[in-house]
């Protein structure tokens, strides 16, 4: 119920906030989703029925912050579905970054420092982890879409189908002002918060978003300190030290080289002040729109992420 109420308060709350979106003009800055995406959109609602519920299942089985850290995990799920799956390419250094939190995620794991068994709510949270870094993929094909749609549509479908589920388990206990602040709190946390996640995966692909996405168990393990006056304990301790260097390692890695762009025509949001949009309009659209145009073949070197214009082959380096 608890997972149903917070999509359900993210597809409600940027349902109505798209109300009082302005009407586009000649060229609309976001391109509404089509029957193309249908297999992604449906992937995508399954997975988030499922995630939150391990979630919740696993928080209430283990310590708030050692959840909070152990989220992090979900980058190493994305990173490794991204590369195997998806093609995306993942660096030397980003490589260490994976390697670095997948041992702190299995440090926070551990029940206590002299044992090597796995508590069930670590592993449950670890089980979140993979369905989101799944989903966070799927995500990632709709990202060149409107990321207001594509919320609204996660929200109502994922939100949903978990309200089904809780109603077939028997949990319709739940109070009105119970439900209405998870409503409030998933617009916040997972209305607006998916929303720029995948504005920012439009630029910077599946893996490299979620690994900037780890700052935010860091926030989250301050709070349950201040809020639940837990200490933490050695071993969370240097798990956590371990992650800092890890999320060191991935939001301070550059990529440069030589790569080849090939003539195409296509469609998505776009600017011209990225080095790659040179086509011509009368008059210049102001910022961010979208419309089909035609590159030429260009060859070039700089610094560049996975975005739509750079999906190319890499050797590992």
């Amino acid at each position: 119920m608890m997972a149903a109420m917070l999509y359900l308060g993210a597809g409600l709350g940027m349902f109505l906030l798209g109300l009082f979106k302005p009407k586009p003009e000649k060229y609309a800055r976001e391109l509404a989703l089509s029957k193309a995406e249908l297999p992604f959109i449906i992937g995508m609602i399954l997975l988030d029925i499922a995630a939150p519920i391990l979630l919740m299942n696993g928080l209430a089985r283990t310590s708030a912050a050692n959840a909070s850290l152990l989220n992090n995990f979900e980058i190493v799920a994305t990173t490794l579905i991204a590369l195997f799956i998806f093609g995306e390419f993942i660096s030397l250094r980003l490589w260490a970054a994976i390697i670095l939190i997948t041992a702190a995620s299995i440090l926070l794991s551990i029940q206590d420092a002299g044992s090597l068994h796995f508590s069930v709510g670590s592993l449950l949270v670890l089980a979140a982890c993979v369905c989101w870094g799944l989903e966070n993929n799927l995500t990632r094909k709709l990202s060149v879409k409107d990321p207001l749609q594509v919320v609204v549509i996660k929200g109502f479908g994922s939100g949903l189908g978990a309200l089904i589920i809780a109603l077939v388990l028997g949990q319709s206990q739940a109070d009105l002002v119970s439900m209405v602040a998870a409503l409030a709190l998933g617009f916040v946390a997972y209305g607006l918060s998916i929303y720029f996640y995948i504005s920012a995966q439009r630029n910077l692909g599946a893996a490299r978003t979620s690994a900037y996405y780890a700052a935010a168990p860091f926030f989250g393990v301050m709070l349950s300190f201040l809020f639940f006056r837990t200490s933490p304990s050695p071993l969370f301790l240097l798990a956590l030290a371990v992650m800092l260097l890890g999320t060191y390692f991935t939001i301070t890695e550059k990529h440069i080289h030589l790569h080849v762009h090939p003539a195409e025509t296509h469609t998505h949001p776009h600017n011209h002040s990225d080095g790659h949009h040179s086509h011509t309009h009368e008059p210049l659209p102001v910022g961010e729109h979208s419309h089909e145009h035609t590159h030429e073949a260009q060859q070039h070197s700089h610094d560049h992420l996975p975005d739509v214009h750079h999906q190319h082959k890499h050797s590992l380096g």
